[in-house]
């Protein structure tokens, strides 16, 4: 199991593009993904679900969790954690 924790950059926080973008990358990974918002201590989501995802909130300045538990969990983690960090490609 690996887990990051990431802050939310981009102005428009993570609306249906970059949420889109980042589900796809997910789905690439057999591991079990798992988001959740720290800043309002929700509860985990599927990061595999772009509905689950948008009902997070994750608007700029979010603290947010990324936990991964499978065959690809670290490298799962990195590149989503990488994705979030560096803005959603925005």
């Amino acid at each position: 199991m690996c887990e990051k924790n990431v802050t939310i950059i981009n102005e428009a926080g993570i609306h249906a593009r970059p949420a889109g973008n980042f589900v796809k990358m997910a789905k690439q990974y057999q591991s079990r993904i798992m988001i959740r918002n720290l800043t309002s201590d929700s509860y985990p989501v599927s990061a595999k679900s772009i509905s689950l995802v948008l009902t997070l909130g994750l608007t700029k300045g979010t603290s947010m969790a990324i936990t991964a538990d499978g065959p690809d969990d670290e490298e799962a983690v990195d590149v989503l954690a990488s994705f979030v960090e560096q803005g959603c490609g925005e």
